[in-house]
C-alpha cells in the first residue's frame, strides 16, 4: 500500500470517528470507534483464514448453512482450527459485514420505490462481541480475548437519548466502515495497524490530561526503540511494564527482524484492552504477546523473566504506596530507601532494573527531577551509579512533547553490562524541534542526531560530552545535565565606540531634516512642527 492510500485510509476512519463527535468527549468514543474496527478487522481476518482452511472443499466461509447439520458439522471443525490458529472465532452470521447490511436494511415503501431503513441489531452486536469472546473459553488465548470490548457500552444515553438513536448511530458507523476495504489479502500487515495508531494519537490530541495515560508521540517511541536496539536485529523479548496502548512495544518491533515475545503491565483497564486490540491489529499472535491488566508496583505480574530489551513511559511523578514491607522485595531491598510516596519514579526505575536481562538495554522516560533530587532519590541515583555503574547515558528532550504536560522530559539509558563503563554519556537535545501548533514535534533529523551521537558516544559542542564517573562522583552524584553539557552562549561583543559614532551620524541626520522641513514651513507661511 503506497504512502497516499495509507493516508487516505487514515482520512475515512478519522472521518467515521468524527460521527460521534460532539456527542462524547474523544477519550469516550475512541472506545467505540476503535473497538468497532477491531470488531471489523476480527471478522476480515477470521473470514479470510475460514476460507484458506475451505479451499480443498470448495466451500466459501460466508455460504455456510448454519442450520444445517453438515453446516454445524462444518462450522465445529473450523472453530477448532480457527481458534487454534487465531486465537477466536465467529459464524458467518456474526461476520461484521454481514451484520452492518442486517442494519442497513432495504424495504420497499408504498410506492415501489427502494429506501434504506436502520434496523434495530444492537442486541445482536452485543450478542457477537460477547461470541468473541465465548469462543476463546478454555484456549490459550483466553486471557487475551478476556473482555475485550467492556468498554463498548451499547446502552450508553452519551451516543443517544433513546434506544432508536443509539442504534441509528451504531448502524451509521458500522456502515461507513464497512465500505472501507481493508483489503488483508493485499497489504502490509503494518498499514492498517498505523491507521489504528493514527486514530489513537488523533484521540490523545482531543483528550487533554488523560492522553498521558494511553500514549506516547510516535517520535519519542521510535528514540527509545533504536537505543534498545542498538546493534541488534533479533530479541528474544520486550518488555513495557507501563505499556499504554502497547505503542512502544510495537514500534521496538520496527527496528529488528524479529522480536520472539512481547510483554507488558497496564493497571487502567480500558488502556489494557486498547493494548491488547493494537497487538492483534499489528498482526501479533496471540502466542507471542503477554499483556496484564495490574498495577505493576503493588502487583508485577512478570517478575519471573528477564528481558532483552525494555521500554518505558511511566507516569510522571506519580503517587505509590512505599509500603514499608516492600523493602524486603528483591526489585527495592538492595537499595537500602524506597521511592517517596509522592514520587514513584525512581520506584518504576528499579522495577525496570530488576526485570533487565545482564546483555539487555533499558530506555525510559522520566521527568528531570530524578536527575537531581535529594533525599532517598539521591541516595537510589547514588547507588546505581557508584555501587552498580548501569547508567549508561543521559537524554535531555525538548519540553511540551507529550499530551497533558508541557515540562521537559529526559531518557535514561541503563545497562547492566556496559561497554564504556568508565563514563556516562550526556545528550542536550533540548533546543532541537518543530513546532506543530501547540505542541513540539521532534523532526527526523532531530532523532537521527541523538541516536548517531548515542551510537557513537560523540562529543559535540554546546551538544553533548561524555563525563567520567569521577567527574559524577565530584558532581555529587546530579546528573543534572548542564552541569556537564555546557550550553552556554557567549554574549555579542558591543562597540560602544562604533556605536556613539552611528548615533551620532543619525542625529545630524535629523537636523538636516528638521531643517528641511522648517523651510518648506517659512515657504508655505505656516508655523513649524517643532
Amino acid at each position: 500500500m503506497s504512502d497516499e492510500q495509507k493516508k487516505l485510509l487514515e482520512s475515512q476512519l478519522w472521518a467515521i470517528a468524527n460521527i460521534l463527535r460532539g456527542k462524547i468527549s474523544a477519550n469516550q468514543f475512541q472506545d467505540y470507534i476503535l473497538g468497532f474496527i477491531f470488531y471489523k478487522y476480527l471478522s476480515e481476518k477470521l473470514e479470510k483464514k475460514a476460507n484458506e482452511f475451505l479451499k480443498s472443499d470448495g466451500i466459501l466461509f460466508n455460504d455456510i448453512d448454519e442450520n444445517s447439520t453438515d453446516g454445524k458439522a462444518i462450522l465445529e471443525a473450523l472453530k477448532e482450527a480457527t481458534v487454534d490458529a487465531l486465537g477466536y472465532f465467529l459464524k458467518p452470521s456474526e461476520l461484521f459485514t454481514n451484520l452492518a447490511k442486517k442494519g442497513n436494511a432495504k424495504v420497499i415503501n408504498e410506492d415501489d420505490e427502494e429506501q434504506i431503513q436502520s434496523t434495530f441489531i444492537l442486541e445482536d452486536l452485543a450478542n457477537v462481541l460477547n461470541a468473541i469472546e465465548k469462543s476463546t473459553m478454555g484456549s490459550e488465548s483466553q486471557d487475551d480475548f478476556d473482555n475485550l470490548f467492556y468498554d463498548i457500552d451499547l446502552n450508553s444515553t452519551k451516543i443517544g437519548r433513546t434506544t432508536k438513536d443509539r442504534n441509528d448511530v451504531i448502524v451509521k458507523i458500522l456502515t461507513a466502515l464497512d465500505e472501507i476495504d481493508f483489503d488483508l489479502d493485499n497489504t502490509d500487515g503494518d498499514v492498517l495497524g498505523d491507521a489504528y495508531e493514527y486514530l489513537i494519537g488523533q484521540f490523545a490530541a482531543g483528550a487533554g490530561q488523560k492522553a498521558g495515560e494511553f500514549y506516547t508521540p510516535q517520535q519519542v517511541s521510535s528514540i527509545l526503540a533504536k537505543i534498545v536496539t542498538t546493534r541488534k536485529s533479533k530479541l528474544k523479548s520486550v518488555y513495557d511494564p507501563t505499556c499504554g496502548s502497547g505503542s512502544l512495544l510495537l514500534r521496538v518491533a520496527r527496528e529488528v527482524d524479529e522480536v520472539g515475545h512481547f510483554y507488558g503491565q497496564e493497571q487502567n483497564r480500558t488502556t489494557y484492552n486498547l493494548a491488547r486490540m493494537n497487538m492483534i491489529l499489528h498482526d501479533v499472535n496471540y502466542h507471542k504477546f503477554d499483556i496484564k491488566n495490574e498495577d505493576t508496583l503493588e502487583k508485577p505480574q512478570h517478575l519471573d523473566f528477564k528481558f532483552d530489551a525494555i521500554v518505558a513511559n511511566p507516569p510522571f511523578s506519580a503517587k505509590w504506596s512505599a509500603n514499608p514491607l516492600f523493602s524486603n522485595d528483591d526489585r527495592f531491598s538492595q537499595y537500602g530507601r524506597l521511592a517517596p510516596g509522592t514520587k514513584a519514579d525512581f520506584a518504576f526505575i528499579q522495577h525496570m532494573v530488576h526485570q533487565l536481562d545482564d546483555n539487555g538495554i533499558m530506555a525510559c522516560i522520566a521527568p528531570h527531577g530524578v536527575l537531581f533530587r535529594g533525599a532517598a532519590e539521591g541516595h537510589i541515583r547514588k547507588y546505581l551509579i557508584e555501587d552498580r555503574n548501569y547508567i549508561d547515558a543521559i537524554i535531555g528532550l525538548p519540553s511540551n512533547l507529550f499530551y497533558g504536560t508541557s515540562i521537559p522530559t529526559c531518557i535514561l539509558v541503563l545497562k547492566k553490562c556496559k561497554e564504556t563503563p568508565e563514563n556516562i554519556l550526556f545528550i542536550d537535545a533540548s533546543n532541537d524541534f518543530e513546532k506543530v501548533k501547540n505542541q513540539n514535534v521532534l523532526r527526523e533529523q532531530d532523532i537521527d542526531k541523538i541516536i548517531k551521537t548515542y551510537q557513537n558516544r560523540e562529543i559535540i559542542e554546546k551538544y553533548s560530552n561524555v563525563a567520567t564517573l569521577e567527574e559524577v562522583k565530584a558532581n555529587d552524584y546530579n546528573l543534572n545535565i548542564p552541569r556537564y553539557v555546557n550550553t552556554f552562549e557567549d554574549a555579542i561583543e558591543i562597540n560602544i565606540d562604533a556605536i556613539a559614532v552611528k548615533l551620532q551620524g543619525i542625529d545630524n541626520k535629523m537636523k538636516e531634516v528638521d531643517n528641511t522641513i522648517a523651510s518648506f514651513c517659512k515657504e508655505l507661511n505656516i508655523k513649524t512642527p517643532f
